[in-house]
């Protein structure tokens, strides 16, 4: 019995020891669920804490403008325009401007003074149906608070028109996230082993050894995974149409290019793991870490990042699927053109900037150091 105790106690030293000489292994057991924590606990807010709002005030009469002080005195509200053209609000919409539009006709003002029922209209963006919902719910609080406030007989109503989700599914939003979700994570995790596996196997020397250039090696072992990774999109993007019959209103082949930038940013990310990490496993594990929770938590595929903290929406800048999903929600849901998605555009094009240099300037010492 003391035997097999001690046997026991020797070989529990031994996997601490292996444990305590494992730091990168040991910091990714000990961060994960600390970020896991600090990320679901301040990131699981479905709460929207601003709602841009865009006004047509037909009737400007003493009553609209009493109406809408209940919008203005409120700190959720943010009036971005007033008192434009309705024709601008889909414009305002797919330049993400505006979440709403308040048309206030112009008999507002003397049906409310005749103690009739009056009528104003409510356009929502309900690309996302569940921030949908809640807006429709924060303006009916400050329409009932008016109506209360007056205590007239016909209160004032609201006309609802969702805009690019007419009938509010939740695969509008979901589906075109999880495409992004997918892409990220499978084109990181294929190439975060690259490097990696050609140390461990031993043929990284005979590659060092050939003709082939550090920059070539790299975008020959990127190549292959950008087809593969087009090819996996253009699946689950089938999927979705045809099993989910999400709307794709925009340009398949604008889609196509621009997804193209997004698989390059995740490729070259894992590729940049690659060059760092010291195993395949350990590869593997950071480019799950750094693209499945940052993406479902921190990039608006299900929680809003307007109601998130000042710090986390500033982390949020840094996940590429941020940028993604405003293009391919803009372009399947809303019908963008390249003109309202320059911005998102760019920033992945940096992304892809950076992470390649990174990756080449790595490479490039791993190869002299094995050199």
């Amino acid at each position: 019995m003391k035997g097999s105790i001690a046997r026991v106690i020797a070989l529990s030293k031994k996997e601490w020891l292996h444990i305590l000489h494992d730091p990168r292994s040991l910091m990714i057991i000990i961060l994960m669920p600390i970020l896991q924590l600090v990320m679901f606990g301040y990131a699981l807010d479905m709460e929207i804490k601003s709602i841009r709002i865009s006004v047509y005030d037909f009737s400007r009469s003493e009553e609209s403008w009493n109406f809408m002080q209940g919008f203005r005195g409120s700190d959720l509200f943010k009036i971005r325009y007033e008192n434009g053209s309705p024709d601008e609000v889909m414009n305002l919409f797919k330049s993400r401007d505006a979440d709403i539009a308040l048309i206030i006709k112009e008999d507002f003002g003397k049906k409310l003074q005749r103690n009739q029922a009056a009528n104003v209209q409510l356009i929502i963006d309900a690309s996302d149906p569940n921030a949908a919902n809640l807006m429709r719910d924060y303006c009916r609080r400050v329409i009932q608070a008016f109506n209360e406030k007056r205590g007239i007989e016909q209160p004032v109503e609201f006309s609802l028109q969702p805009r690019f989700n007419p009938s509010m599914e939740s695969n509008y939003f979901y589906v075109p996230g999880l495409i992004a979700l997918i892409l990220i994570m499978i084109s990181a995790l294929l190439t975060s082993i690259t490097i990696t596996r050609e140390i461990e196997t031993g043929t990284m020397e005979q590659l060092l050894i050939s003709p082939v250039r550090p920059l070539e090696i790299i975008l020959g072992k990127l190549s292959p995974y950008i087809v593969l990774a087009v090819v996996i999109g253009t699946i689950i993007l089938g999927i979705g149409i045809v099993l989910f019959h999400v709307a794709f209103l925009g340009s398949p082949l604008l889609l196509l290019g621009l997804s193209l930038l997004y698989i390059l940013v995740a490729l070259s990310l894992g590729l940049l793991i690659s060059t760092i990490a010291p195993s395949q496993q350990i590869a593997m594990m950071a480019s799950i870490m750094m693209t499945l929770m940052p993406t479902i938590l921190l990039s608006g595929f299900i929680f809003p990042i307007a109601s998130m903290p000042v710090f986390l929406q500033y982390i949020s800048r840094i996940i590429p699927a941020r940028y993604f999903l405003i293009i391919i929600r803009g372009i399947m849901l809303k019908g963008n053109t390249i003109e309202y998605l320059i911005e998102p555009v760019l920033v992945l094009t940096g992304f892809t900037i950076l992470l390649l240099a990174a990756s080449w300037r790595n490479f490039r010492k791993l190869a002299e150091n094995r050199g």
